[in-house]
């Protein structure tokens, strides 16, 4: 795609990175082919094609055009950061750098309504604390009935208890797990099984108390600033830990996991943690890469149960990590349903489901129509937003895979 930036321009980091991204498109189309947004409402501004026809008019026209308009912004909004796009494109466009960009830009152009401002304030301060969450979570289950049904589905009733967490001090393999920051209020069994299971195979995890959100809200929520400080934070409480020689930084939840393993990228130039960044990044590994290499022979798990594995997009398009998740399953002798368009978002998306309703809603429904056709047992993820999400319509039972490992595990 040819851009038109003036060298002054090009003088700018993220101009110059936008054009960097934009040159590498051929605008072929084959993107809007695997984009829910554009499957749900057939307009090219809503899909990936036309979305980067978007922020290229951006952010080669000056602050006083009046062609960037609320329209703009409400297009960019409406798209997932799902990346599908990105494993369809043959041409390598790294479209959720572009986008990160143009939604910034557009913001700083246009701005946001009060009541906009307000939400955003909300989920960013609500969400990211740990301590915040789980008693804001425990207040709307008390009063339930006057939650707003956007965000009352997303309360669990009862999330199931965690159960004995074992220390693995004794264990010669020692790794870190990012604790999260709505997974230990909305499922605090997910890392209490992690360790349980990682236990069995020989594998401690070392507590980094100190260690917050991935910074991933923040970022994402035009607050980048923010949202590296998060990163920097939580550097500096897994340092110790990596300079004691730990293995690996182990996420349970993709979109957490999809986050820091960009720490190196999104913190170059930064003179003080570029260097550890990288290391941070190379350190982070989903629990499905974990697992993938022990023997798994060693859990002496006998299972059958039939279940529905939904495969976040942070873990099969961001991390390129599809189809891991549903052989190990497959190794411990669980019967995975097939389940159609595997590949398209289930509307979580981080805030997305807050943030965009009705389309979520939508893409909610169909991905619980392909996850349900085969009536599995119970429906298994890797991801606490798409886990929340799905959950909340009350249908099938969703819950984490690596509970189900756990269960299955007390019982062998």
């Amino acid at each position: 795609m040819q851009t038109h930036f003036t060298e002054a321009d090009l003088q700018k980091p993220h101009i110059r990175e936008a054009d960097r991204v934009l040159r590498t498109c051929v605008h072929c189309g084959f993107c809007n082919a695997t984009c829910p947004t554009y499957q749900l409402l057939g307009d090219e501004r809503d899909g990936p094609r036309g979305r980067i026809y978007l922020m290229k008019e951006l952010l080669e026209s000056r602050d006083d055009d009046d062609q960037v308009t609320k329209e703009t912004q409400l297009h960019l909004d409406r798209c997932l950061t799902c990346r599908n796009c990105e494993t369809t494109c043959p041409s390598g466009v790294e479209y959720h750098k572009l986008l990160d960009i143009g939604r910034a830009e557009v913001d700083r152009r246009v701005g946001r309504t009060p009541k906009e401002r307000a939400l955003h304030f909300g989920l960013r301060h609500a969400l990211v604390e740990p301590k915040r969450f789980a008693a804001l979570l425990k207040m709307g289950q008390i009063f339930r009935p006057l939650v707003p049904g956007t965000l009352r589905d997303k309360m669990p009733a009862k999330p199931a208890a965690p159960g004995k967490r074992p220390d693995g001090k004794q264990h010669a393999r020692q790794m870190l797990i990012l604790e999260g920051c709505v997974q230990p209020g909305l499922s605090p069994n997910t890392n209490a099984a992690t360790a349980r299971v990682l236990d069995r195979l020989g594998i401690g995890l070392t507590p980094a108390p100190d260690a917050g959100c991935c910074g991933a809200i923040d970022y994402h929520l035009n607050a980048q600033q923010a949202g590296l400080q998060r990163m920097r934070n939580n550097i500096d409480a897994w340092w110790p830990h990596v300079e004691a020689g730990c293995e690996a930084i182990v996420q349970t939840a993709s979109g957490c996991g999809a986050f820091v393993k960009e720490y190196g990228e999104m913190l170059e130039g930064d003179t003080d943690y570029e260097e550890k960044a990288k290391r941070i990044s190379a350190l982070a590994k989903d629990l499905v890469e974990i697992l993938r290499d022990e023997d798994l022979e060693a859990l002496k798990i006998k299972e059958s149960r039939k279940l529905a594995f939904h495969c976040p997009c942070t873990l099969q398009h961001a991390q390129r990590l599809g189809g891991v998740a549903e052989g190990i399953l497959t190794r411990l002798g669980f019967n995975l349903t097939p389940v159609r368009d595997a590949h398209l978002c289930c509307g979580s998306a981080g805030t997305y489901s807050v943030t965009q309703p009705e389309l979520a809603k939508q893409l909610r429904d169909n991905k619980l129509d392909a996850l349900e056709a085969g009536n599995p047992e119970t429906i298994v993820t890797a991801n606490i937003g798409c886990q929340t999400h799905l959950d909340g319509a009350g249908r099938t039972r969703v819950r984490h895979w690596i509970e189900i490992v756990d269960d299955a595990l007390a019982s062998a």
